[in-house]
């Protein structure tokens, strides 16, 4: 080999080895900071896909060797999870129907996945809960529920989940509810219904408020975004979302309400969803990091959270494959220059602070009364719902008619 072809070599062989540890130095400062600040995911539908193939029967099934999910406890404890608000869901066909049995089912599959394994999870409710669970090794497991529909648009059933544990509500999922515009709106595939919040959809954000349970907002249109804004004491949070500008989907947040959400002190946590974060069939944990820089930029790190989506979504980006490859994505950011600081914020701090301010507007209205007055009986009256307690509506089921007619018949 020519001594020109050997120095050439001698410094292709340089720089790869001075990359190689830049990489190991900034993964080695994304363990560290991983290690002094919980990394808290807002959104993961592990409970979902366990009702799937399982239909709960967790005592059939071992999450420290399931292999078919995005999340088990290995991929969990790889990734440095410190929290996890886990996705009570069911799906908009349930509506008017058994939504709440249904939801009601994953809030008890939730619990019980804890006492599976309390060597691994503990549950939480407060956000100091969080940081205790943190400092114990385990992984702090709170409950978002995943759509207004769950409520079968009623108080007492917001307040019986509250009390069971659930602290974020996703106000729609992909169906309006007799009190809240979803998403699908502002593409045009489904018409308004409320131009945004119905009266009784406004008391529902005074009510969990009142309560001290988080409003989330990723799956409803801008407007409801924006009058939720205007009337909401408490900080909000986009559980999983990510930034309209860096793509267009009616799911993401666009600038005007990445500033907005900065003034209310709240939080929103990125999306993995590929059609979110490119909106394509591909994307990569570059471009992930990619929405992480652009709302840092728009409106500050103290408004970025960590919102996978993991078994919620069908398509995840190039270096992210599962719950275990998070901690990529933090020395991403620590290669792109953010402080430890930002990096802190980011995996948790912004989220204990939003937790712990709605706890403090619950505090400050402790002297309030529930809401006990029920939405108007004309804006849900459906096939099969029945009237009971209304003044104006008469008390007739049906459903029940229909069985009596029935069984006279037979």
């Amino acid at each position: 080999m020519l001594p020109k072809e050997m120095l050439a070599w001698g410094l292709v062989l340089l720089m790869s080895n001075f990359a190689v540890t830049v990489a190991h130095e900034t993964l080695d400062r994304a363990l560290r900071l991983m290690s002094e600040t919980p990394l808290i995911d807002g959104h993961n539908d592990l409970p979902w896909k366990l009702r799937q193939i399982f239909n709960n029967k967790i005592n059939k099934v071992d999450l420290n060797t399931l292999s078919t999910t995005h999340t088990n406890i290995p991929k969990i404890k790889a990734g440095r999870l410190g929290a996890q608000f886990w996705s009570a869901y069911v799906p908009c066909d349930t509506q008017d129907k058994d939504a709440v049995r249904q939801t009601l089912e994953q809030i008890d599959l939730i619990h019980r996945m804890c006492n599976k394994y309390p060597e691994t999870f503990r549950f939480a409710y407060t956000a100091q809960d969080i940081l205790n669970a943190f400092h114990s090794n385990r992984i702090a497991s709170l409950i978002g529920v995943g759509g207004g529909h769950s409520l079968d648009s009623s108080l007492g059933t917001l307040r019986i989940m509250y009390d069971l544990g659930v602290r974020y509500l996703s106000l729609t999922h992909s169906c309006n509810t007799p009190w809240a515009d979803n998403w699908l709106v502002d593409t045009g595939s489904e018409p308004s219904e409320h131009a945004g919040l119905s009266p009784f959809g406004k008391r529902v954000i005074v009510e969990m408020n009142r309560l001290g349970m988080m409003i989330d907002l990723s799956h409803t249109t801008v407007n409801v975004v924006n009058q939720v804004l205007d009337i909401s004491e408490a900080p909000v949070i986009f559980s999983h979302s990510s930034a309209y500008s860096l793509c267009p989907h009616k799911r993401n947040v666009p600038d005007e309400v990445l500033k907005k959400v900065k003034l209310n002190r709240g939080i929103v946590m990125v999306n993995f969803y590929n059609d979110y974060v490119t909106c394509s069939e591909k994307a990569t944990l570059s471009d992930v990091a990619d929405h992480f820089d652009h709302i840092r930029n728009v409106a500050g790190a103290d408004i970025i959270g960590f919102g996978g989506n993991y078994d919620g979504i069908t398509r995840v980006p190039e270096g992210l494959e599962d719950v275990s490859k998070v901690p990529d994505l933090v020395a991403e950011l620590v290669r792109r220059g953010w402080s430890d600081k930002e990096v802190k914020m980011a995996l948790g701090e912004n989220l204990i602070r939003v937790m712990r301010a709605v706890e403090w507007v619950r505090d400050s209205m402790a002297s309030a009364a529930p809401d006990e007055e029920p939405i108007p009986y004309n804006e849900v009256k459906r096939k099969c719902r029945t009237s009971h307690g209304y003044a104006d509506a008469a008390a007739v089921n049906i459903c029940a008619q229909r069985k009596m007619y029935l069984t006279v018949v037979d």
